[in-house]
């Protein structure tokens, strides 16, 4: 029995200094060549998408929660155990968040009604976000944006944060 991808197979065995011999040889396509103008440093990809984005600081995006925007936040939970959480956040692992927030997708969140939802992505620092929020944008979502900082920044601000080291709640408005 041949497998399905036998034109790809391997006979014998292959070192890796065999592997970077070839590509230097040019026989492997090789992204980091001069003749491939779409190769971009992440630092790069990072600054196109950051230009897309109208970023808000933690101070607007607790306001805005406060409104009804969906906060979502994408921390693993490790993080979130070990910081805390937002309250009123959705919390949401990075690869399911496109699936939950396309207004077109039978996965998507009952919240998400409409291309027209404001969504705000918040990650641990402000770097994650950024991609996701333009993925967002990618989908349709033109309001969808993030948090300058992120979780870090929302912490420092002295915003609500529930459990993980320090717990705070919202300052009691007097009657």
């Amino acid at each position: 029995m041949q497998p399905a991808n036998d034109g790809d197979t391997i006979d014998i065995p292959v070192s890796l200094a065999e592997i970077a011999r070839t590509r230097q040889h040019g026989h492997l396509t090789d992204r980091s060549s001069a003749s491939q103008p779409d190769r971009r440093t992440i630092s790069e990809v990072m600054a196109e998408a950051s230009r897309r984005l109208r970023r808000v600081g933690p101070s607007l995006a607790a306001a805005e929660l406060r409104t009804g925007v969906l906060l979502v936040d994408t921390r693993s939970q490790a993080q979130r155990e070990a910081g805390g959480e937002v309250p009123g956040a959705v919390v949401m692992e990075r690869n399911v968040l496109e699936w939950r927030l396309d207004p077109a997708s039978p996965h998507r969140l009952p919240q998400v009604t409409g291309y027209d939802i404001r969504v705000i992505v918040m990650c641990a620092e402000g770097y994650s976000s950024v991609l996701a929020a333009v993925s967002l944008q990618d989908l349709g979502l033109a309001r969808a944006t993030d948090v300058i900082g992120g979780f870090e920044a929302w912490s420092a601000a002295g915003l609500p944060i529930i459990g993980g080291r320090r717990e705070s709640a919202p300052a009691a408005e007097s009657a």
